[in-house]
């Protein structure tokens, strides 16, 4: 057979063209091919009060689980076990060696007590300030997050090292009468003390780490997006908090929630739009406010 040929006005033959047909055959694949959601402009009074709401509830369901003292002593001791088997049980060696240096012990501990509240906050009001198209599907990572390590503590209640039966480890909170620490001193009771498995300390600053790095220009703070995690694991070690393996519990839950808002954007935070643009009210929609994304940044 010879090439397909068509009649123009005058009669003579012309073959499709090649672009036509490349488009024809691309735009059921362009179809399928969902685009991601369109954010909306965060509401500040909304999203103070939905903060502050599911802190309270994060708290109480957290310090609801059954503390289970005997089954987070066995966990803690098959961890403890588990890594010296892999050869990384060194938590006890880096707890002795930074406690021996008082001014560096406290500072870990005030550290331990406050910046994981401190940045965390700061990091979300940063992103609703300069980046509200982002704001929501980094806010739904950490609240995915956190819903997540909820589960985790009700399934596999763990001591910390600090309350570990026949070891050495140094509750330095005690040893030093530092202010903070919501599972030592003064606020034990108001803290379920068995709640070590994944350490949130270090799923909270890994999203934050992780945002500063992808969405901030200045290299000085992708630098402190990379240095801010990582010091907070030396200090959940150094103050006998949590184990290495905690760690990696707290990472793979930030894992999931950033699948969970990937399932849900269709993007990762950092490829969603920087900025979102407030359209007019539309009376054909009812009066429903529309926004469209502003230029990818």
């Amino acid at each position: 057979m010879g090439e397909a040929t068509v009649k123009t006005l005058e009669g003579r033959a012309a073959t499709p063209s090649p672009i036509v047909e490349d488009e024809a055959a691309e735009s059921p694949v362009r179809s399928r091919t969902r685009p991601p959601r369109t954010p909306a402009r965060p509401s500040i009074w909304f999203e103070v009060m939905l903060i502050a709401v599911s802190y309270w509830t994060y708290s109480l369901i957290r310090n609801a689980v059954p503390e289970q003292k005997s089954q987070a002593m066995r966990n803690a001791d098959w961890i403890w076990q588990l890594e010296q088997t892999l050869g990384i049980a060194v938590e006890e060696s880096v707890n002795h060696a930074v406690n021996s240096v008082t001014w560096l012990i406290v500072s870990m501990n005030y550290y331990y007590a406050t910046l994981h509240f401190v940045v965390t906050i700061s990091v979300l009001v940063w992103l609703y300030r300069v980046h509200p198209g982002r704001y929501a599907a980094a806010r739904l990572v950490l609240f995915a997050t956190t819903g997540v390590a909820l589960v985790g503590y009700y399934l596999y209640p763990l001591a910390p090292p600090r309350l570990m039966n026949g070891q050495h480890f140094i509750d330095t909170v005690l040893v030093h009468d530092t202010w903070g620490s919501m599972a030592s001193g003064n606020f034990k009771n108001m803290s379920n003390q068995y709640a070590a498995m994944p350490s949130m300390h270090i799923g909270w600053s890994v999203w934050s780490g992780v945002i500063i790095f992808a969405m901030a220009t200045a290299p000085w703070a992708k630098i402190l997006g990379v240095l801010y995690p990582t010091l907070t694991l030396v200090v959940i070690v150094a103050t006998a908090n949590h184990f290495w393996l905690d760690a990696v519990g707290g990472v793979l839950c930030l894992l999931f929630g950033f699948a969970v808002s990937y399932a849900w954007y269709r993007a990762l935070p950092h490829r969603l739009p920087q900025l979102v643009v407030e359209l007019p009210r539309d009376p054909g929609a009812g009066g429903v406010r529309r926004f469209l994304p502003a230029a990818r940044t």
